[in-house]
């Protein structure tokens, strides 16, 4: 695979401020990539310069290893959905989306072309016709990412995609964008604070306060920085005492035990060695939310 993105030593500080503080990292063509961290950490900074919208202190950054100092070759490339719709409130979604192609230089003959496969990708026939500003919130979302991709770019950019989109509709909004991804080889470039959407991510960079603090993949990250847990619904009341007499971290609930070890293979080979106490188990990895407390020491649903 080749680097669609390269950035390497990137600075943008706001005053005393060090929005982004020298980082590096690359994203692979037609990957999934997340950029998780708090409010402030430095990811809308990072894409604002990506993009053009605020100029860089120092560093190098590539895309289609093109420089953004020619920023206007790389932007025909990139579609965009921003947190907040820049969509004219006043027109039909029809109207929007013809006025946006029109932009990117597309005649009539190939926006219709291009709006169909939303169409019935997304359902949008019965709001074409509609005001944008009369629509739902998903219904606005779905106009807005297709607005994104209706020039077909090579890379989207996603800044918390699915922010107030009800569970059926973000996971409409998702078939449609990993369809498109493996029909076009699409990069998609992500932030959010939805950890099922980190999951299925390629690959993931945490920053924090202007600085990377992690990257890798969800397993990888997951293995590091987070511990396994055995959920034992079923159990022999020996295992108590055994874990007492080892110092092995546990919780009892109700209906089950909640035992933590520091990975999968000291998850298993408990296992092994007690198979007779268990009945009845399950082993649970940790979360993206437990490598995110563990790297940065923060939550991130309270910044939510």
């Amino acid at each position: 695979m080749s680097h669609i993105i390269e950035i390497k030593n990137l600075k943008k500080y706001f005053g005393n401020t060090k929005a982004v503080d020298d980082i590096s990292f690359s994203v692979e063509e037609g990957n999934l990539f997340a950029f998780l961290g708090l409010n402030g950490a430095g990811k809308s900074t990072t894409i604002n310069i990506l993009v053009g919208v605020l100029k860089k202190d120092s560093g190098e950054c590539f895309v289609n290893n093109i420089s953004i100092d020619e920023i206007s070759k790389i932007l025909p490339n990139i579609g965009i959905v921003f947190q907040s719709s820049v969509l004219d409130k006043n027109l039909s979604v029809y109207d929007n989306l013809k006025y946006r192609a029109m932009l990117y230089g597309m005649d009539k003959r190939k926006f219709e072309e291009n709006l169909e496969y939303f169409i019935d990708k997304l359902d949008l026939k019965q709001i074409l016709k509609k005001q944008f500003d009369k629509l739902s919130g998903g219904q606005k979302r779905k106009v807005d990412i297709v607005r994104a991709l209706l020039h077909k770019p090579k890379i989207l950019i996603l800044d918390e995609p699915t922010t107030g989109l009800d569970p059926k509709t973000r996971k409409l909004v998702w078939d449609m964008i990993n369809e498109f991804r493996k029909a076009t080889n699409l990069t998609v470039i992500l932030t959010t604070h939805y950890m099922e959407e980190a999951n299925i991510a390629d690959n993931v960079v945490i920053i924090d306060a202007g600085k990377i603090v992690a990257e890798g993949s969800p397993l990888a990250l997951k293995n590091k920085y987070a511990s396994d847990f055995i959920k034992a619904y079923k159990y022999d009341k020996k295992l108590l005492s055994i874990l007492e007499n080892a110092n092995i971290p546990y919780k009892k609930d109700k209906s089950y035990l909640e035992i933590k070890f520091k990975n999968t293979n000291d998850a298993k080979n408990f296992l092994v060695e007690h198979s007779e106490l268990f009945k009845d188990i399950e082993i649970v990895k940790g979360s993206m939310d437990d490598v995110f407390l563990s790297v940065t020491g923060k939550n991130l649903k309270e910044n939510v």
